[in-house]
């Protein structure tokens, strides 16, 4: 068969992206580099954590009037282009058995009892 003769090999299976038919997606920011990337190949990390850091925290604990007052969170979505991230160690390179695997890693769990 002649046209399967210079078959041109693939990296990644969806080629770093998750278009899918789409044509054109808009591009984001990152947060990191401020490079404008596409947001479907964009590392995207959705960070919760709260308004003070835990030194305040204790501090306006002790000062408020309500009992068991709940501070609000911060909740932001961060976009990084391929390069920061992988310089920032968000995510890794993989072998190419490891870029096979499509299910997601192990979660952490932050705090054991």
């Amino acid at each position: 068969n002649q046209s399967n003769k210079y078959i041109m090999t693939v990296k990644r299976r969806a080629h770093g992206r998750n278009k899918k038919g789409r044509g054109h997606v808009k591009r984001v920011r990152c947060v990191s580099t401020g490079k404008a990337i596409p947001k479907d190949k964009a590392i995207k990390r959705f960070v919760v954590r709260n308004i003070v850091d835990a030194s305040s925290l204790r501090d306006i604990r002790e000062a408020s009037a309500y009992e068991n007052y709940a501070l609000p969170k911060l909740y932001i979505k961060m976009y990084y282009c391929v390069e920061a991230a992988v310089h920032q160690r968000i995510v890794r390179g993989r072998s190419k058995e490891g870029r096979k695997v499509r299910e997601p890693p192990a979660r952490f769990s932050g705090k054991k009892d």
